[in-house]
């Protein structure tokens, strides 16, 4: 088999046009601009799949993914190699710390959210599960603290991503992505494997039960969501973006919120500049007026 990675028939094996092709089908189907310093580094990204497939060029790769009549299977595959899929436990935490002590205590008083009806969040690009099952966590330890309520709260887990969807909802996890959570959450939600010598431990049924998850493109004009929410994350996602994509999934965002719900961002992301009727509580949190 040819080597898809060297010169063909005298010809670069990822030109410009090549490129530009490519780079223009990820912005308008996902959002993700590739500046064109990017270049050489998407072939290697796609390395592997094409190597899997035996198919002889970069190019015909690219015809592959490009083609609609070849359907969504190699898309999917796609989709994984271009997106980055990475989280952690309570990463960021202080997001988590506001979240108890501040949003659900207030949604369960002014908006009767998690006792007159279940409160309801949305981890928006939930990778591999880790920040939809660390707010089931918070969501526990916040309802022992209300004896006498039957709290009630439900997470929308959503990724563009097959894969990294598939991951989260078997909900296994090796030892070293939850070492630096307390023992005391260790002991209350996480099982360990009875095979000692795998190190994985699973997240327990209790907060699995809480969790549904989804495939959705934020870039879809409508998110067929009929669900309205008190709590969206949304963190690590829209840098990706450029000012007028950012803006529309903002507002998208604003009109799946509830009265006095909230938005939160990633501490590397910004609203500066963005038009939307949030009012921003710090520079990674967002309130809709109630």
């Amino acid at each position: 088999m040819k080597n898809p990675f060297q010169k063909q028939d005298g010809n670069e094996p990822f030109s410009d046009n090549d490129f530009e092709r490519l780079s223009k089908f990820i912005y308008n189907n996902f959002g993700i601009r590739v500046p064109k310093s990017k270049k050489s580094s998407l072939p290697q990204w796609l390395k592997k799949r094409i190597e899997t497939l035996g198919i002889p060029s970069c190019r015909e790769y690219i015809d592959r993914v490009l083609d609609p009549s070849q359907g969504d299977e190699e898309l999917t595959h796609f989709i994984d190699v271009v997106t980055t899929n990475k989280s952690g436990f309570f990463h960021e935490p202080e997001h988590y710390e506001y979240l108890a002590r501040q949003v659900l205590p207030k949604l369960v008083h002014n908006n009767g959210a998690g006792v007159g009806r279940p409160l309801m969040l949305w981890s928006a690009g939930c990778s591999s599960g880790e920040e939809p099952y660390t707010m089931t966590m918070v969501l526990k330890e916040f309802s022992e603290r209300i004896p006498g309520i039957n709290f009630k709260a439900k997470v929308l887990a959503t990724d563009i991503s097959k894969k990294a969807l598939s991951k989260a909802q078997d909900a296994v996890y090796k030892m070293q992505k939850v070492e630096e959570l307390p023992m005391q959450i260790k002991k209350k939600y996480l099982l360990k494997s009875k095979d000692s010598r795998k190190n994985l431990v699973r997240i327990d049924s209790s907060l699995r039960s809480m969790v549904s998850f989804r495939q959705l493109n934020l870039m879809d004009d409508k998110f067929r969501l009929r669900e309205a929410f008190d709590v969206i994350f949304c963190r690590n996602v829209i840098h990706y973006f450029d000012h007028q994509t950012k803006e529309k999934l903002i507002n998208k965002f604003y009109n799946h919120l509830n009265p006095g719900g909230f938005l939160f961002i990633g501490n590397s992301e910004t609203l500066d500049q963005i038009n939307t009727p949030l009012n921003q509580i710090t520079p990674t949190i967002y309130h809709m007026p109630e």
